[in-house]
């Protein structure tokens, strides 16, 4: 049984809101949002893998952090996957000494804390007993989504994605699929904005819905606080086939 914990699933800050953070297993991160604020010294050391979907503060405000808070107290360093590009802009714009210390040489470029993992779509690692399959996105910067296998059923998680043809090609490749989690950010009364940033609302998000394999369960994640119960009620307006539902902060999903 694969356990995923809800550390963050909104799309913004405030009261008890935290971006984008899922935990696998306790070893493992699918994005490191602000989510991450809320795990233990001893949660975080056990964290040895980071999954990335893009390189949007939202997603990764707490890698640094994360990093910085267990300097010196582990013997093995954290390994980010990421697509190529993503780990570009993370080297380029983060870790740089300017924003902050490049965790790649600390504490020495032979035993760093940091290390970086390019993986591409298509591509699986096996990590904690789990397959973890880079799947196609498309968003404003490079973008991956990513199918999480254990030896029964999968889980996907779409990143921040307009969905489109490549994105669902693969998923209805995935024999076992069980749990579909995939952004709605913005509500109808946003929809220019949201094809602007390449998000999706309810009328963009129901066409998505048309290719959902049946069976899935999906779990609507990235809503803007300050319109996320309108936004889920027009998503549950639209009457999908499938089992819709918005996903809880805190709430722990096996599959």
């Amino acid at each position: 049984m694969t356990s995923l914990r809800v550390l963050g699933c909104s799309g913004g800050i405030g009261g008890a809101h935290h971006t984008t953070a899922f935990l696998l297993n306790q070893t493992i991160l699918l994005d490191a949002g602000t989510g991450v604020a809320d795990l233990s010294r001893s949660e975080l050391l056990q964290i040895e893998h980071v999954f990335l979907t893009h390189a949007h503060l939202d997603h990764i405000a707490y890698l640094p952090l994360l990093l910085d808070a267990t300097l010196g107290e582990r013997t093995r360093p954290v390994i980010v996957h990421a697509c190529a590009a993503t780990i570009q802009t993370l080297k380029t714009h983060i870790f740089n000494w300017q924003i902050w210390p490049d965790f790649s040489v600390i504490p020495t470029a032979e035993q760093p804390l940091l290390r970086f993992a390019a993986i591409e779509v298509g591509q699986t690692h096996g990590v904690d007993a789990l397959a973890i399959t880079a799947l196609p996105a498309e968003h404003t910067v490079a973008a991956l989504a990513f199918q999480v296998s254990n030896l029964t059923a999968s889980l996907v998680f779409s990143g921040d994605t307009i969905g489109g043809a490549a994105f669902w090609q693969a998923v209805n490749q995935i024999e076992n699929l069980k749990i579909l989690i995939i952004e709605t950010a913005f509500a109808e009364s946003n929809a220019k904005l949201a094809h602007l940033a390449k998000h999706l609302c309810p009328s963009t998000l129901a066409a998505e819905l048309r290719s959902v394999p049946a069976g899935v369960e999906v779990l609507i994640t990235h809503l803007k606080p300050s319109e996320d119960q309108q936004t889920m009620a027009e998503v549950l307006a639209l009457q999908p086939a499938v089992v819709v539902r918005r996903l809880i902060q805190g709430e722990t999903i096996c599959f």
